[in-house]
């Protein structure tokens, strides 16, 4: 049974994008920076989980680019103002990785384990055995498991996952939720 106590700073910590960091458009993509919205906790989340992991990582999916409904460019852009955003409230990402991928068997496709290789050849400190992935979808979960890591479901858009679950270690209701928990785990 997985505990947040067995981790510490050496621990790296991934996070998907969309329902986890930002409200998720229902079936659909967050197309602009005009259209991308913080879930209200997200930014105080980050900044109290900034000292408890070496390493934070985005992980994201993003079939809208593949599907030529939005540019790479709008995408950047997008990922540009969040990560300023998030680095002015205090926090921080330190890798950030996308797939735009139509084919759901890419490698690097969630639940493909091909962006948390990407992380680790990025930095190769990141010790996958030692990292959490936190997500609202099973596909998060099963990219957490493919890679080798633990997992935390955030049920924001998917309450109605099952828990337990093979797929998910840990459930929270959002990040703040999950952050909070980390800080009361490593003081315990």
């Amino acid at each position: 049974m997985f505990s947040l106590s067995t981790t510490n700073n050496n621990w790296t910590l991934f996070l998907d994008r969309d329902g986890v960091i930002n409200y998720e458009k229902d079936n659909d993509y967050v197309f602009s920076w005009q259209e991308f919205k913080f879930y209200d906790t997200t930014l105080k989340a980050l900044e109290i989980l900034k000292p408890y992991f070496n390493n934070i990582v985005l992980v994201t999916n993003q079939k809208g680019v593949g599907k030529g409904l939005m540019t790479e460019t709008a995408l950047i852009e997008i990922h540009t103002n969040m990560l300023a955003a998030i680095e002015q409230a205090g926090g921080t990402i330190h890798h950030l990785f996308y797939c735009a991928d139509l084919d759901d068997n890419s490698i690097n496709r969630k639940p493909n384990p091909g962006m948390a290789f990407q992380a680790k050849e990025a930095n190769p400190s990141i010790d996958l055995a030692q990292s959490i992935m936190v997500g609202n979808r099973t596909s998060d979960m099963g990219f957490g498991r493919n890679s080798g890591m633990h997992t935390v479901f955030l049920a924001t858009t998917h309450p109605e996952v099952s828990f337990p679950n093979p797929l998910i270690d840990l459930r929270f209701n959002n990040l703040l939720e999950f952050a909070e928990a980390v800080v009361a785990a490593r003081k315990s």
